[in-house]
């Protein structure tokens, strides 16, 4: 049936290309301008029949007796549409040969594309009812041969053949570990429906089973040795692995598995971590473009204001400031380049891990897991902290001032803006260190202000530790003093790095930092009751951070010892519980704008805080 097919595709084919060069010659001498058909399109309609004859083929394959391209209009090279029948004997769609013949209206001459037989006058189409039913019925033919299943899935070079198909192998749908083979759907049914082979242990088609056998024993390896981390069969155990720590490769896999989500849940960490510092990096650059553009701005209308002998030193200070933009926004795209890389790596091993996470066969799951790439250290932008973007605005304020001078002063005050350009430094403040030995590096010592403490609170051990006494203490009136709450400032400012910690005993403590104008009487006065101080607090067994009145509460139970962590300069205050490791409570972001002063608050009955 298929070669007759395809001799009547053939002799249709060769009928249509002989009869093609007359056709077109025979609308060139008629067309005119009017239904012309161009070649290209004719081509068009031929590269549509063979795609018809294409069909054809398949459905002959099928069993499908017609032959489609009998059933093809020779106007518009597809299936008859309405066919109708001329007195030649032709058939065609409807439409087609009435648009051809209105093509022939002015020569008062019809004639059939296909034969050239001429009539005169125009006939009258008849329906081919015959016709249309064949064509029916080869449509709907055509559509249960598209919608038959497609032949068996053979295995290609890249799929796994399963190992009992003689001549061309199927792919295999499964691989057992037992038997050490693959099987197709047909030759995995005994794995489905016989009982011993049911207690098998089923994969995904694999093409390294081999590997599961021990190259010294020819044996299945089910074992693994914790000694020599490898895995080995029962006969390595009680010879080269005699006395070795060995468990079932099985328990080492669900003891494995559980590394490996923890190691995918660090990874995955990780990316969220370095997208938040991309997101913080890339909000910087654009704060860092418009404090520089508002900085070129401002400065320009001052200098507008002076002579042209300043005139030179404007376009100098717009230089520098464009300079030193262009290099932090240099190097906060280098870092967010570097992020980004780090985030790709990540990605790429938290896929590796992905797809071993999913592996059944415990043997290449343990191979493949000592050789799991180590977790590269971590760039965070902790380490590069961002300060408040008020440097160019100092060079604003500098120069603003110098616009005021007379000319020779101003030549003497050029050097103060020139070093204030250069301190414009938005990345560089250090990350918080990691540990208590570097945060002691930073350590501040830190004595009490006798005349802030309340008379409520007894100083002690030179002024460094308070206690809290029902009876007044006497205490000289100062302006400085609190009268209404019991607590204490430090006596000197903090620098702008620095690190100190506090000792409580019993219940009722505040550990604080504020400007040194904090208000001193009054319930506002109380440290993190107002927008001037930044207080953690310690009552009713509870933790809390205050600021401005907005209480936040901590879900952790911090330690005696409470350290506190300050970068004035990058606006940074860090609150931690001090133990073996060094626990992080509360962290504030902020734009300090004034120094800051230590504080302390005692309000319970032999309640004690100490500077340490």
């Amino acid at each position: 049936m298929m070669r007759s097919a395809t001799v009547k595709m053939g002799a249709t084919n060769k009928c249509w290309s002989s009869e093609l060069p007359s056709h077109i010659h025979y609308r060139s001498e008629r067309t005119k301008g009017k239904a012309e058909f161009s070649l290209t399109a004719l081509t068009s309609k031929k590269v549509k029949l063979r795609r018809l004859l294409s069909l054809r083929g398949e459905m002959a394959q099928q069993g499908i007796q017609l032959n489609q391209a009998r059933f093809c209009c020779s106007i518009c090279l597809d299936l008859l549409k309405d066919p109708v029948a001329i007195p030649c004997g032709h058939s065609y769609c409807m439409r087609c040969i009435k648009g051809f013949w209105d093509g022939e209206e002015e020569k008062k001459i019809h004639s059939c594309p296909q034969c050239r037989q001429t009539f005169t006058p125009r006939p009258v189409p008849v329906r081919n009812t015959m016709l249309a039913d064949l064509v029916e019925e080869l449509k709907k033919t055509a559509k249960k041969v598209q919608a038959a299943p497609a032949d068996p899935c053979y295995a290609g070079p890249a799929d796994v053949g399963c190992d009992f198909c003689t001549g061309r192998k199927l792919k295999a749908i499964k691989s057992c570990l037992q038997c050490l083979a693959s099987y197709c759907e047909q030759h995995l049914q005994p794995h489905n429906e016989v009982a011993p082979l049911k207690k098998h242990k089923l994969v995904d088609p694999s093409k390294n089973l081999q590997e599961n056998i021990c190259s010294h024993h020819g044996e299945v390896m089910k074992m693994f040795c914790c000694t020599d981390q490898q895995c080995i069969c029962y006969l390595c155990s009680v010879e080269e692995h005699k006395g070795h720590d060995t468990v079932s490769a099985a328990a080492e896999w669900t003891e494995r598995q559980r590394g490996l989500g923890e190691i995918q849940q660090q990874v995955q960490q990780n990316i969220q971590d370095r997208e938040k510092d991309v997101k913080v990096l890339q909000q910087e650059v654009k704060a860092i473009n418009h404090s520089a553009d508002e900085a070129v701005r401002d400065n320009e209308e001052i200098f507008n204001q002076l002579i042209c002998l300043i005139e030179k030193r404007s376009s100098e200070v717009k230089q520098h400031i464009r300079s030193q933009q262009k290099a932090e926004v240099s190097r906060a795209e280098e870092l967010q380049e570097k992020l980004e890389q780090e985030i790709t790596e990540l990605r790429r091993k938290d896929a590796v891990l992905q797809q071993l996470s999913h592996t059944e066969d415990h043997i290449q799951f343990l191979q493949s897991y000592s050789s799991l790439p180590d977790l590269s250290e971590s760039t965070h932008l902790s380490s590069f902290y961002v300060r408040p973007l008020r440097y160019f605005e100092d060079v604003t304020a500098a120069v603003s001032e110098v616009r005021d001078q007379l000319q020779n002063i101003l030549s003497e005050e050029w050097t103060k803006i020139s070093l204030i350009l250069a301190d414009v430094d938005v990345l560089l403040s250090p990350a918080a260190p990691k540990t208590r030995a570097g945060f002691l590096k930073h350590s501040h010592e830190i004595t009490m202000d006798p005349n802030t403490v309340n008379d409520c609170l007894d100083l002690s051990e030179g002024n460094r530790k308070a206690t809290w006494w029902p009876s007044k203490q006497r205490y000289s009136a100062h302006l400085d003093r609190f009268t209404d709450r019991p607590q204490v400032l430090g006596r000197e400012s903090l620098p702008g790095r620095c690190y100190w910690e506090v000792e409580r005993s019993g219940r009722g403590v505040r550990v604080a930092v504020a400007y040194k104008d904090i208000t001193r009487t009054g319930d506002i006065s109380r440290f993190g009751f107002n927008e001037k101080s930044w207080s953690l607090n310690y009552k009713n067994d509870s933790w809390t951070f205050i600021h401005n009145s907005i209480e936040t509460p901590l879900s952790v139970s911090p330690s005696s010892r409470i350290g506190v962590y300050l970068d004035h300069t990058a606006g940074r205050l860090s609150f931690y519980s001090v133990s073996d490791t060094m626990t992080l409570l509360h962290r504030v972001q902020t734009t300090f704008t004034q120094p800051l002063y230590a504080g302390i608050g005692v309000s319970d009955f032999g309640t004690t805080a100490e500077f340490k």
